[in-house]
């Protein structure tokens, strides 16, 4: 039997109601992939976030970022827990980050020594623009110059008079070779045109120690990592490495006094695996800015010899970005290597 075809002008109805169906049916499931997206970010977080600081406790990565940390946790509703992978200059720790699920749950606490180990590692476990989200950067400030207790120098055009006298007589620490303690210092020995021999250390502690020790005459670095040298008298602060006198130790004078032109800021920051969602980033941008940006934060940071950064993600980027091939240059002028 053949079947009856159908009724004259059904088949365009039932052509474009289905036609509409499908439409809908598109639309519907075009929708899943973007509210899913919305929903994770929603959730996020939902776990713990791990900060890796890519240098050992006590360090100034390491109290900015358990300083942070505990505040983050708080406004974040999560435990933010501090991991510490030293090795390899800072590259180890920074490398396991790049290597993490760009999912928002992982960071890098680092310092201007990310940019410094760039632009004197030949090969990097990581592309050091793009394997990561610059997240923030939490704070920055001049480096303090100390000198052992009892090196006749008491000023900064006393410390270079004292290296012009006697060159390569006095020797200066820093906390490894390609650090910012030693671009700080040899930026200082280049621009002003003297020599101090360099003895690099493993890592800011035993710098220190022997700065206290009477076995190194002069270090530059952050004011939280000599505190413990200055508060026990064994050490001196004599200026410090910005351009103009700074709210962290406005008792210190710039070496630029003496030293036009010289000047050198240290900051530190967060960093994500690249692809970390850009909601993510932003909410970590923001809470940090504001949590830095608070009256406690400042105060601690002060006593720190930081000052809060409040830039934007792009900002934290292009910084980056602008300071790798500044530092290379610095590097091939003064002849520092990874050694």
């Amino acid at each position: 039997m053949t079947m009856p075809g159908p009724l004259p002008g059904l088949s365009r109805t039932i052509s474009m109601r289905r036609r509409c169906m499908a439409g809908a049916l598109a639309t519907l499931l075009g929708a899943v992939p973007f509210g899913a997206v919305a929903l994770a970010q929603e959730a996020w977080p939902s776990r713990p976030i791990t900060v890796v600081v890519p240098y050992p406790a006590g360090g100034s990565n390491d109290v900015f970022a358990r300083a942070v940390g505990r505040r983050l946790s708080e406004v974040l509703g999560q435990p933010v827990l501090i991991d510490n992978k030293p090795g390899a200059g800072g590259t180890l720790g920074t490398g396991i980050v790049a290597k993490a699920p760009a999912d928002g749950y992982t960071l890098a606490a680092v310092s201007s020594s990310f940019v410094t180990n760039a632009a004197v590692q030949p090969r990097l476990p990581f592309d050091p623009v793009e394997s990561f989200a610059p997240v923030a950067m939490m704070a920055k400030g001049p480096f303090i110059v100390a000198v052992r207790s009892d090196l006749p120098a008491n000023t900064p055009a006393q410390l270079l008079a004292l290296a012009r006298q006697q060159p390569g007589k006095l020797n200066y620490a820093s906390s490894g070779p390609g650090s910012t303690n030693q671009f700080a210092t040899e930026l200082l020995k280049a621009s002003a045109g003297v020599f101090i021999t360099h003895i690099p250390y493993r890592g800011m502690a035993p710098a220190t120690t022997d700065l206290m020790s009477g076995s190194v005459d002069l270090l530059i670095a952050s004011g939280s990592s000599l505190r413990p040298a200055l508060r026990s008298g064994k050490a001196r602060a004599i200026a410090i490495t910005s351009a103009r006198p700074s709210a962290t130790a406005p008792e210190l004078v710039p070496m630029a006094d003496v030293i036009p032109g010289y000047s050198f800021d240290v900051w530190w920051g967060m960093l994500a695996p690249a692809g970390t969602p850009p909601g993510v980033v932003q909410r970590l941008n923001s809470e940090i800015n504001r949590i830095v940006g608070g009256p406690e934060m400042k105060a601690f940071l002060l006593r720190e010899g930081a000052e809060p950064a409040g830039l934007t993600p792009a900002q934290f980027a292009a910084q980056i970005q602008r300071e790798i091939p500044y530092w290379q240059k610095v590097a091939k002028d003064t002849g520092i290597s990874p050694e």
